[in-house]
């Protein structure tokens, strides 16, 4: 029995999950990229400036062991799920890029820049560590 953060409950559906505790699910198919679901959660979530965000793999436990794999745009979701261990990793929407001037930020991209506060705010809360993946 999978548990219900893990990343797929039916075949071809990610569910990757928001710093508000939301969770959207996504159908895909072998052409699908991680770049398709990041432009579809942009639209979903009125966010402007989208340069900032990636999808990450979530490893590990709770605390300081967790560890938050950045995925590459160009990586198909195929790929992603076909990793060891996939079905106990959770896909989050982080914000991975940090902006050089929040305030500029907030300007631009009130909605970028409020899931930014609750990102760093949960993230302190838990000391992450963050690694790059490889494809």
């Amino acid at each position: 029995l999978m548990k219900e953060e893990t990343l797929m409950l039916i075949a071809n559906v990610l569910k990757v999950y928001l710093e508000n505790g939301q969770m959207k699910s996504f159908t895909f198919d072998s052409r699908t990229t991680v770049k398709d679901v990041i432009l579809s959660l942009q639209d979903r979530l009125s966010i402007r400036c989208i340069e900032h965000f990636a999808l990450v793999l979530e490893v590990g436990n709770e605390g300081p062991g967790k560890k938050l794999l950045v995925l590459h745009e160009s990586e198909t979701l195929i790929q992603v799920v076909q990793r060891s261990h996939f079905n106990t990793m959770k896909c989050i929407l982080r914000i991975t890029f940090f902006p050089k001037d929040p305030v500029d930020l907030l300007r631009r991209d009130p909605v970028a820049f409020e899931y930014l506060y609750a990102q760093v705010r949960k993230s302190k809360m838990t000391g992450l560590i963050f690694t790059e993946s490889g494809v």
